[in-house]
């Protein structure tokens, strides 16, 4: 007889077979789009320890989840984070898991790639937007791009597959588009572009400054390249083309231009033990008290099914001429994107 729990299903029939867990609001860069500059942090008594994140994420790989993704703030800044990532790889090991990875701003790569390759991580997402260092010290306000190259390539070293991942900025990255895309073809990275999103207190008009719409995005692409439409699909926001002059593969995540709720097999935990069922609604669900209260995971799982139950049928993000509508007041850093 089959002991396995039943998978978490939501409401309009998709298995939710992918988490995100944000496991620190810190990180080491206040990039424009994603934090405030002067960040207040949370009290270290608020987050979920790494015990707690590992009894968390263990009961959602029982309910059927395979793959999971570590983000932040910055992942690798979380003091101790590899004894959660080594955890991790028993259920790997175990095949309960398909995937483990993480998205990351690279500053930390150099120190940590090598580790997470023996954890079972085979593959990461690198958030880059310019090859510029004067623009790339603006936009993070804090980084230094030669550490981020630096750490991108001891993950290429030691035999990571990277994904850059560059939110597409008007007047920002504009002039940078064939830079990046034969930079990454040249290392042979894949390279997906993002729209910025209508998150954190930044002011609906710098978002409406900083838009880039990656339907014109595309279209310069398609000046100097063969664009042909793939028809992979992960469950999540990317479309996928292939670039017939290189043979890469470059993604759009087009939350503006393309609504790609319908297929969305994802959740995210906060490091506070928050689950938002959809990134772009203020619905969350509170797991860090049922952890707390009570050791048995039976009513943890409970907690998980309650929540998945309340799963939207997808965001409300719009731009329209006149303003932003469907805005979250959190910041990005918040729920880890």
């Amino acid at each position: 007889m089959d002991a396995r729990p039943a998978p978490l299903i939501d409401p309009f029939a998709r298995p939710i077979s992918y988490l995100r867990v944000s496991v620190t609001d810190r990180c080491d860069f206040r990039c424009v789009y994603c934090m405030a500059e002067n960040m207040t942090f949370l009290p270290k008594a608020d987050l979920l320890s790494l015990e707690e994140l590992d009894r968390l994420c263990s009961a959602f790989v029982r309910l059927g989840v395979e793959k999971l993704r570590i983000t932040g703030g910055e992942p690798l800044v979380r003091k101790g984070i590899m004894t959660f990532f080594r955890a991790m790889a028993r259920h790997l090991e175990s095949g309960a898991l398909k995937e483990l990875t993480l998205t990351t701003n690279g500053s930390q790569l150099r120190k940590h790639a090598a580790e997470l390759v023996a954890c079972g991580v085979r593959r990461i997402n690198v958030s880059l937007d310019t090859l510029d260092a004067e623009k790339f010290a603006q936009i993070t306000r804090w980084g230094r791009l030669a550490q981020v190259l630096d750490g991108i390539a001891a993950a290429k070293e030691a035999g990571l597959r990277v994904k850059i991942n560059a939110v597409a900025l008007k007047g920002f990255n504009e002039d940078e588009l064939f830079q990046l895309v034969d930079w990454c073809a040249a290392e042979g990275h894949d390279l997906t572009f993002i729209e910025v999103m209508p998150m954190g207190d930044l002011g609906n008009e710098d978002r409406l400054d900083q838009y880039w719409s990656l339907k014109d995005l595309r279209a310069r692409l398609a000046e100097r390249f063969t664009l042909h439409d793939l028809a992979e699909r992960t469950g999540g926001p990317a479309r996928y083309v292939r670039l017939e002059e290189t043979g890469q593969k470059l993604g759009f995540i087009t939350p503006l231009t393309h609504n790609f709720c319908e297929s969305c097999n994802r959740v995210r935990l906060t490091c506070t033990g928050e689950l938002y069922m959809c990134l772009g609604q203020e619905d969350m669900a509170d797991l860090r008290a049922p952890l707390r209260a009570s050791p048995d995971d039976a009513v943890v799982e409970a907690a998980i099914r309650a929540a998945i139950a309340k799963k939207p049928k997808g965001h409300d993000f719009d731009y329209s001429r006149a303003g932003v509508r469907g805005t979250m007041s959190r910041h990005m850093s918040h729920t880890g994107g």
